[in-house]
C-alpha cells in the first residue's frame, strides 16, 4: 500500500505545534509553552493550513477558535503525541548542557525567598539552552489539569494534604511565625491567644472561592477564627504593609527571617504566635505522564538540590 504523500511533509514537532495551537488557541501562548519564537509558530501554522487546506483556527471577536476540521484534529493529534511519548519517553536521553527543553513550574510565592533564585541560577548554569517559565500557583483543579496536559512540569507549594492523584516529594519544613512592625504593642507586652486572634491580620487573597490556607485550616480545626482585616494578592508586598501599620502577617519562618535579616531589618520583629501551629511542609508535585520523562526527572532533582542548599543555609544562619 502506497503511503499518502502528506506523510512526507509532516513530523512530530509539527503535530505538537498543531496540538498546542488548538489547545491554547493562541500563537503567542503556543510559542511560550514550546520555547519558540512567535514567527516560527506562525510559519508552522501557515504550513499546516496549506497541508490541510483549512484555516484550522479562525478569529471570533477578540479570540481564536478552532474550525470543525481543527476540532477533529485536536483529538487525533493528542493520541499521536501520547503514543509517541509512551514509545520514546522512558528511553529518551536528556543532555542539560545541549538540549533546549522548556521547563514550566508553578510556585507558591510564600516559599523561602532564596529558593527560587537559587533554583533559577542553577538551571541557567547547568541547562543554559532550556527556557524556564515560572507561573503563579492556581487552584487545585487548574494545576491538576495543567500537570495532566503537560503545561506544567512541577508544582511547588505547601499543603496540609497534597493531592493523592499526583507524585510528590517533600522539600523542606517551615515553622509558623508572626511578623509585626517594631512598633506593634505585642513587641513590648506580648500577646495571649485572644489578643492574637483579635489583631488586624493580613493574609494572601484566596486562590479560589472557599479556599482556606494552612494557617486558617489549623485554626478551623480548633474552632478558632482570626480577624483578617486585609487580603493581598501580591505576597511580596505584604512586609512593607506590615512595617508601616499594626497588621500581623503569619507565615513561614523562612520568609519572615529574610525580612528581619535584610538591610531594612529594624522595621520588623518576628514573634511566636500563641497557638501551636504544625510546621508547614513544602512539596513538589508532578503527574504520572512526566514521571519517567528524562527532562522532568532532571528538573525534579535540581529542585531537591536547591531545597537542600537553602535548608543548609537557613540552618547555618540560625546557629550563628
Amino acid at each position: 500500500m502506497k503511503t499518502p504523500p502528506i506523510f512526507d511533509k509532516i513530523d512530530l514537532q509539527l503535530i505538537r505545534t498543531l496540538n498546542t495551537l488548538l489547545t491554547e488557541r493562541s500563537v503567542s501562548r503556543t510559542a511560550l509553552l514550546m520555547g519558540q519564537q512567535q514567527p516560527a509558530v506562525s510559519q508552522a501554522l501557515r504550513r499546516l493550513r496549506d497541508l490541510l487546506e483549512d484555516p484550522i483556527l479562525v478569529r471570533s471577536g477578540q479570540n481564536m477558535v478552532p474550525t470543525e476540521v481543527g476540532l477533529t484534529l485536536l483529538g487525533h493529534s493528542s493520541q499521536i503525541l501520547a503514543s509517541a511519548q509512551a514509545l520514546m519517553g522512558s528511553a529518551r536521553h536528556f543532555d542539560p548542557a545541549k538540549d533546549q527543553h522548556p521547563f514550566n513550574l508553578a510556585v507558591a510565592d510564600t516559599v523561602d525567598p532564596q529558593f527560587m533564585p537559587d533554583l533559577v541560577v542553577r538551571l541557567r548554569r547547568l541547562a543554559p539552552h532550556c527556557p524556564v517559565h515560572i507561573h503563579p500557583l492556581k487552584w487545585q483543579a487548574e494545576y491538576l489539569d495543567d500537570l495532566a496536559q503537560g503545561k506544567l512540569d512541577v508544582v511547588i507549594a505547601n499543603w496540609e494534604d497534597p493531592s493523592e492523584q499526583l507524585h510528590r516529594s517533600a522539600l523542606f519544613n517551615d515553622d509558623v511565625v508572626s511578623l509585626v512592625s517594631v512598633h506593634h504593642p505585642a513587641v513590648r507586652r506580648g500577646w495571649t491567644l485572644q489578643d492574637w486572634l483579635a489583631c488586624d491580620h493580613i493574609a494572601p487573597t484566596p486562590a479560589y472561592v472557599g479556599w482556606r490556607g494552612v494557617i486558617d485550616q489549623q485554626l478551623d480545626a480548633q474552632g478558632l477564627e482570626r480577624n483578617i482585616a486585609v487580603r493581598c494578592g501580591h505576597f511580596s508586598l505584604i512586609p512593607a504593609m506590615v512595617a508601616s501599620s499594626l497588621l500581623v502577617l503569619t507565615s513561614g519562618r523562612r520568609f519572615c527571617e529574610r525580612m528581619t535579616q535584610g538591610p531594612q531589618s529594624s522595621q520588623w520583629v518576628m514573634l511566636a504566635p500563641p497557638f501551636e501551629f504544625k510546621p508547614m511542609t513544602y512539596h513538589q508535585l508532578w503527574h504520572e505522564r512526566s514521571h519517567t520523562f528524562a527532562p522532568s526527572r532532571w528538573l525534579r532533582e535540581q529542585v531537591k538540590v536547591s531545597a537542600s542548599a537553602v535548608t543548609a543555609a537557613s540552618t547555618a544562619n540560625q546557629e550563628h
